[in-house]
């Protein structure tokens, strides 16, 4: 179905799906470099652990795509996605990662703003799919 002016996607909701995508990419990155560092010890546990980073950054990279064209089904995995986030900045709120902890935790709670708002919840609940 092609998208018409009225289901142009809100600023919020528009900001939810840059991030994730930006989510999918760090994800992929770290596949890739997981796949750059196998190593003969751990070869299993290598490629299994790559594979992962890359199915979740491809699930996320889809989620985000469909979010920018206001596809209310993306929402539900997007929000999990945010609370495991949040949970690993839980996590890593100890010594020298609270910096890392912090932009996650900030990440995390940008993008379930923009996917609650009210805008992005009007957006979403009008798609008939």
């Amino acid at each position: 179905m092609p998208d018409g002016p009225d289901r142009s996607a809100p600023a919020p909701l528009v900001v939810a799906a840059g991030l994730t995508a930006v989510e999918a990419f760090v994800l992929a990155a770290l596949g890739v470099l997981e796949l750059a560092n196998l190593h003969s010890v751990r070869l299993t546990m290598g490629v299994t652990t790559a594979a992962f980073f890359l199915a979740a950054a491809a699930a996320l990279a889809w989620c985000a795509w469909a979010l920018r064209g206001v596809r209310r089904w993306a929402r539900g995995p997007v929000v999990m996605a945010q609370l495991i986030l949040l949970g690993l900045a839980w996590n890593l709120w100890a010594g020298s990662t609270k910096p890392v902890s912090a932009g996650l935790a900030v990440v995390g709670l940008v993008v379930i703003a923009g996917l609650v708002h009210p805008a992005s919840t009007r957006a979403l609940e009008s798609d008939p799919v």
